[in-house]
């Protein structure tokens, strides 16, 4: 069993080498992760510029490949062969921010599970919340990167990763579909449980903010608050809320199966005319 381990945090990001050593208790791993943050980047398929994927050692000693890919195509690099033994698993984060609602159409992290939902393999995308204080007030709290605490200990996070990992192997998951993990971001020991919950409804609070560069020339900036969600009971939203664990099976149809039988009644055959 090879478990493939990727994120869209980037190469550097704190999760990562606390996840693969926490995997590594129960398979082997690879981490085939991007050389830099793809946070947002949804899911970008490259076609027309080349890609690289290079060769490193891990702090233990493992070795890992970083890319210039974007997360779902460091998993297709992986499956197409770049690496010599085929996945059988692939574990996408923990990634820094809830990945909550609309945001699996947006997220790197869950678009690396959905490459591997594709080509057939079981797949997690795990997320957890962070911190919406600003900079300064984040540093004066001993906080950096918005939320990611310098002492941070990932051990009871990567260890429910480790035994959720355990579960979906031994009972496996329905074809084209994926789990979309996210926890809370309040201590181990106030985690109160876990819920199966539906996606929710994000609510996103951008603005456009515009400058001019030195030529004179406009350039804009998507700024804003941080995203917002309807706390709906059973969703997604409401369970990080209640500081439980999100757990929500996502299915690759999105088809509005109902509302075909609304369009059959729309009698579409008469714009033929």
């Amino acid at each position: 069993m090879l478990i493939l381990i990727t994120n869209d945090d980037g190469i550097g990001a704190p999760a990562l080498f606390p996840l693969k050593q926490a995997l590594d208790t129960i398979a082997d791993t690879l981490v085939f992760a991007p050389d830099h943050n793809w946070s947002a980047s949804g899911h970008p398929k490259t076609l027309h510029k080349m890609l690289r994927a290079d060769p490193i050692t891990l702090p233990d000693g493992s070795a890992a490949f970083v890319s210039t890919a974007p997360p779902p195509d460091c998993v297709a690099l992986a499956l197409m062969g770049v690496i010599e033994q085929q996945p059988d698993f692939v574990v996408s984060g923990i990634n820094h921010g809830a990945n909550l609602g609309y945001d699996v159409f947006y997220s790197g992290t869950v678009a690396a599970a959905v490459e591997a939902t594709i080509e057939g393999l079981p797949a997690l995308a795990i997320s957890r919340e962070r911190l919406d204080e600003d900079m300064e007030e984040a540093v004066s709290r001993g906080y950096h990167d918005k939320g990611v605490k310098e002492d941070f200990d990932y051990t009871p996070v990567t260890a429910f990763c480790t035994r959720l990992v355990q579960q979906v192997m031994e009972k496996g998951l329905p074809a084209n579909t994926f789990l979309n993990v996210n926890l809370p971001c309040v201590p181990w020991d106030e985690v109160k449980g876990i819920e199966l919950t539906r996606l929710g409804r994000r609510v996103y609070r951008d603005e456009l903010i515009r400058r001019k560069d030195p030529r004179g020339r406009p350039y804009y900036w998507i700024g804003g608050l941080p995203p917002e969600g309807v706390a709906d009971y059973g969703t997604d939203i409401w369970a990080l809320e209640n500081k439980l664990i999100s757990i929500t099976p996502v299915n690759l149809d999105i088809t509005d199966h109902r509302l075909i039988e609304d369009l059959k009644r729309w009698k579409l055959e008469d714009i033929l005319l």
